[in-house]
């Protein structure tokens, strides 16, 4: 295991929603890879997270990459911009630009670099056909990014197992736990480290809903976590605002 210290930055994504552990907080993929990673290199093995959720692309770079940076370990994973193309103001070409200048950044101490390629949310959610091409530019940039600067690609979208609803959250937009235990396992898989193979299988898709239970159930779904979101976005909140990251520098991993 060449790997003696991780790093994971990003949004609620990498933090790990909807994953809880038993106390209520979130451990998503990025545990899980760390977990094994630490269980390949032995008790020196150090991991921090720092993504939290709701953050812009902006923020991530100026608060989490800085702090990625200083620590020198030796692999980065690298997740943002999901965030942004739900957003009025999203700059398709600023961000394509800035991406490309993060992941030259991260890559230029040395270490490894994991990069991702969204799957496809915008399936079940409203607007698709205003953000379903922000993500395949999005995904396009990744992909180029990721063999311009030798930084590993981790292609979500390509995966059509994540059509099934059963690997996403009740809020529709955030992985459930097969969801995560599934990205964990395709990250490990593109590091060439070995996993559970538990960790890919994928539930059976949900019997087909009837018309009128269907509309039902969008409409409870709209009230719980559509008004929120629109809420926050009117006033100029962020789910993140009062949330800090779970692992804010290196440690061990603790069982």
């Amino acid at each position: 295991m060449r790997w003696r210290s991780y790093v994971a930055v990003g949004d609620s994504f990498t933090e790990g929603m909807d994953d809880a552990y038993p106390d209520g907080s979130y451990r998503g993929w990025a545990d899980l890879v760390a977990t094994r990673l630490a269980a390949g290199a032995g008790p020196d093995f150090r991991y921090a997270n720092l993504a939290i959720r709701g953050r812009l692309f902006p923020g991530v770079v100026a608060e989490q990459v800085p702090a990625a940076l200083a620590m020198r370990p030796d692999l980065i994973s690298f997740a943002a911009g999901g965030n942004d193309v739900l957003r009025r103001t999203f700059d398709p070409d600023a961000l394509v630009t800035r991406f490309d200048d993060v992941v030259r950044r991260l890559r230029s101490g040395g270490a490894d670099v994991v990069l991702f390629r969204f799957a496809d949310v915008m399936a079940r959610l409203p607007g698709q056909r205003l953000v379903a091409p922000r993500v395949q530019l999005l995904n396009r940039a990744v992909g180029e990014t990721a063999e311009r600067h030798g930084a590993i690609l981790v292609d979500l979208y390509a995966d059509d197992a994540y059509l099934n609803p059963m690997l996403w959250s009740t809020d529709r937009l955030h992985l459930s736990e097969a969801g995560h235990r599934r990205v964990a396992a395709q990250v490990l898989n593109a590091l060439g480290v070995g996993c559970d193979e538990e960790w890919l299988m994928v539930p059976p898709h949900p019997a087909p809903t009837p018309w009128l239970a269907a509309r039902a159930a969008d409409l409870r779904w709209a009230g719980r976590h559509l008004a929120p979101w629109i809420k926050r976005r009117l006033t100029g909140r962020s789910s993140g605002d009062t949330v800090t990251a779970k692992r804010p520098s290196l440690g061990p991993i603790v069982d």
